[in-house]
C-alpha cells in the first residue's frame, strides 16, 4: 500500500487566536509541545506502510508551526521522511535568524509567510501580532538564511478595507518579490469571534469583493505572476529560471491525488477512504502514548464522490481538466449552456476531451463548477 507522496503535519499551537480563525489551534502549552511530537512521530511510525518510498512533498502547517518549542521542532524535522518540497508555514513574528537557520538544516525549502495584510489598522481588526516592518523582516531574514522559495498569505475583504488599501497591500507585496502568492478572500465562519463582532461590516463590504478579486488578479498577473489557482499565484517560470513554483503540495489535493495528514485534526485521503483526527490534544496525545491509532472519523467516498471533487477542485487550476475523470457527474446540457455563454472552454486532445474555465468563468468560480456538476 505503499503509494501516498503527499504528507501533511498538523503543529497546532498558537501565541493568540486570530478571531476569524476556525482552525483546529491550541493557544500557548508550551510544556506539551514534547509529548505532541512525541505523538506525531509516533503516528508517523504507525503510518508507515502508507508513504511511499519516495515522498514528493511534506507541509508543516496549523496553528503557527513556528510557535513550537525550537527544540521539538528541530526534533520533528529530523525524523520527517525526505522529499522534493518541505514547506512550513510561519507568522513575521516568530521567524528569527536563528529559526530560520533551523529551518535550513531541518531540510526546508519553502516557508508560506502570514502576513495577511500591510496596513496596520486592518492588522489590528484582523488580531494579528505581527506589523508590517515584522513581514519585512521576516522575509529578509528568509533570505539572509538561503531561502528562495517564499510565499506570502494575504487576505482582502477585511472590514475597513478600501480598495486604496488593497493596491497598497498588494504593491507592498510585490517590493518583497516572493515566489509565490495566495490571495484569499476572508471567510468570516459561523460561529466565530470575529462574525459576532464585525458580521454587519462583512454583508456591507460584500458586493464590494467580486472587484477586490479583479484587482488582486490584474495587479499580480500584470506583475509576472502565473494565476495557476483561483487563489494562488506564483512567478512565471520565464522569470524564475525555469522553475516550477506552484505550490507542490496543494497540486496535490488539487489534482485528487491521496495524502497522509497527521496530527490532531489532521485529515487524511487513502485509496477512497477519507480520515479525520479528532481535534482533542489530550485524547490524540494519550491514544499515541498508549500505543494506539488517534480516536477519528473515517467515511467511505463512493466513486461518484470522488469525481464530483476532482471536478470541483481540478476547475480552480489554470490547466484542463480531463473529461473523462468526470463523466459521471458532469451535467452535459449545462456544459454546453456554459460554453455557449463563454465560461467554459472544451478541447480535445489524443486521449480525449478536457474542460477549462475561461478568465470570465474563473472569476465567477464556484457559481460555474456547482452548474456543472450533477448533484446526483
Amino acid at each position: 500500500m505503499r503509494h501516498v507522496r503527499h504528507l501533511y503535519i498538523h503543529l497546532p499551537f498558537c501565541a493568540h487566536r486570530c478571531g476569524y480563525c476556525d482552525f483546529v489551534t491550541v493557544v500557548g502549552r508550551k510544556g506539551r509541545h514534547g509529548e505532541y511530537v512525541d505523538a506525531l512521530l509516533a503516528e508517523l511510525a504507525l503510518e508507515g506502510d502508507v508513504l511511499a518510498m519516495h515522498v514528493e512533498t511534506v507541509f508543516l502547517g496549523g496553528g503557527t508551526p513556528t510557535f513550537t518549542d525550537a527544540s521539538e521542532l528541530s526534533r520533528l524535522l529530523d525524523a520527517l521522511p525526505a522529499c522534493d518540497e518541505l514547506t512550513v508555514e510561519a507568522n513575521p513574528e516568530t521567524v528569527t535568524p536563528e529559526l530560520a537557520l533551523l529551518l535550513r538544516v531541518g531540510g526546508v525549502t519553502r516557508v508560506s509567510l502570514g502576513a495577511q495584510s500591510f496596513r496596520p489598522h486592518l492588522l489590528r481588526v484582523l488580531e494579528r501580532g505581527a506589523g508590517p516592518d515584522d513581514v519585512r523582516r521576516a522575509v529578509h531574514t528568509l533570505r539572509d538564511a538561503g531561502f528562495d522559495n517564499i510565499s506570502l498569505d494575504l487576505l482582502y475583504g477585511i472590514p475597513g478595507e478600501s480598495p486604496a488599501d488593497l493596491a497598497a497591500d498588494l504593491a507592498d507585496a510585490l517590493s518583497l518579490e516572493p515566489e509565490h502568492l495566495s490571495c484569499y478572500e476572508l471567510e468570516a465562519k459561523p460561529g466565530t469571534r470575529f462574525t459576532h463582532a464585525h458580521g454587519e461590516a462583512l454583508a456591507a463590504q460584500a458586493e464590494a469583493l467580486e472587484g477586490h478579486f479583479e484587482t488582486v488578479v490584474d495587479t499580480l498577473t500584470a506583475a509576472g505572476y502565473r494565476w495557476y489557482e483561483t487563489a494562488n499565484f506564483c512567478r512565471e517560470a520565464a522569470r524564475a529560471g525555469g522553475r516550477d513554483l506552484r505550490a507542490r503540495h496543494n497540486l496535490g489535493y488539487w489534482h485528487g491525488s491521496d495524502y497522509l495528514g497527521i496530527g490532531m485534526g489532521a485529515v487524511s485521503t487513502l485509496a477512497g477512504v477519507r480520515r479525520r483526527n479528532a481535534p482533542g490534544l489530550g485524547r490524540y496525545v494519550d491514544a499515541l502514548a498508549a500505543g494506539a491509532a488517534p480516536p477519528r472519523e473515517v467515511e467511505t467516498l463512493d466513486p461518484r464522490t470522488r469525481e464530483r471533487e476532482r471536478l470541483l477542485l481540478g476547475l480552480r487550476l489554470d490547466e484542463p481538466l480531463p473529461l473523462a475523470g468526470v463523466a459521471r457527474v458532469l451535467d452535459r446540457a449545462a456544459l454546453e449552456r456554459l460554453r455557449a455563454g463563454g465560461l467554459v472552454e472544451v478541447a480535445a486532445n489524443g486521449h480525449g476531451e478536457e474542460l477549462r474555465l475561461t478568465r470570465r468563468g474563473r472569476f465567477l468560480g464556484g457559481g460555474v463548477t456547482a452548474e456543472l456538476t450533477l448533484v446526483s
